[in-house]
């Protein structure tokens, strides 16, 4: 049995596997060592998953997480994977899991809509190129962090529609200076932005809202996906918002000639299917 887990910025799906098939399943709250400690990774996993999970014999942890880029980072989430299941594991990023769920081992550029973004190009067994995200600050375009930060402050600046604001205040229950306090004085900032996006979801069939959807992807087929040669491979997307706004995200990337898009929601039925063929399991 192997377990393989997918960790995003708001939730880690872990998936045990036998012989190919996904005999249990958990959800719990997401592991990103950029913003979590050795200490405070381990006390998620524990305390997020039943103990008898820690007691199953496993033969290896496939790990894929957001904020798992480089080496340092990697072995803090490997370390506290190991003191839980006592197991060895292997940790790679959330942008490889979803290059190896959606395409397995053929080409093809990948991106990720979700609380952030990225992208690369997948050569169908590693990542070849890769556009730096930059995070919710420098980056993170057509993100849900990004669609958030932009409809905030044309709330704040009272930009946005006024039927839409009054929406948003009765829905929420804040007031600006709330905003600002959440924006700027909590943790983990970009959480707060990109739930604010899902507000938006409701209201798509508003000019406003598919402009500033519409513009957010833009900015991402700009300044990440133009980057590959998108004509000359397939172009795929999974993540939260690509889904939320699949309509919108199909329109911008036809303004660019790039009308045959995959968007998968989940990846990890194909990383079973992924690590199956290679015996993983």
């Amino acid at each position: 049995m192997i377990l393989i887990a997918v960790s995003g910025s708001s939730h880690t799906d872990w998936r045990f596997v036998e012989d190919g098939h996904i005999v249990d399943r958990e959800r719990t709250e997401g592991v990103n060592p950029y913003f979590q400690t050795r200490k405070e990774i381990s006390r998620s996993i524990r305390l997020g998953l039943d103990e008898e999970y820690f007691h199953r014999k496993l033969q290896k942890i496939y790990f894929y997480g957001a904020g798992c880029s480089d080496d340092d980072k990697k072995k803090t989430v490997s370390l506290s994977l190991v003191s839980q299941f006592r197991t060895p594991a292997i940790v790679e990023s959330n942008l490889l899991a979803a290059a190896r769920g959606i395409c397995q081992d053929k080409p093809g550029i990948v991106c990720i809509l979700d609380t952030g973004s990225n992208s690369c190009l997948y050569n169908g067994k590693t990542i070849v190129e890769n556009v730096m995200p930059c995070g919710f600050i420098l980056g993170d375009e057509g993100s849900g962090a990004a669609i958030g930060k932009a409809f905030l402050s044309d709330v704040l600046k009272r930009l946005a529609p006024k039927d839409l604001i009054a929406a948003f205040y009765l829905k929420y229950k804040v007031t600006p200076t709330d905003i600002m306090k959440s924006v700027y004085n909590d943790h983990l900032p970009h959480y707060y932005l990109s739930s604010i996006s899902t507000f938006l979801t409701d209201y798509q069939s508003s000019e406003y809202v598919h402009d500033l959807v519409a513009s957010n992807f833009r900015s991402f087929v700009n300044r990440n996906l133009k980057q590959y040669d998108y004509m000359q491979y397939p172009v795929c997307f999974t993540g939260n918002i690509a889904i939320a706004y699949l309509p919108i995200l199909k329109e911008v990337c036809r303004e660019i000639g790039c009308s045959s898009i995959l968007v998968e929601e989940s990846v990890v039925t194909g990383l079973v299917a992924y690590h199956h063929a290679r015996h993983d399991d």
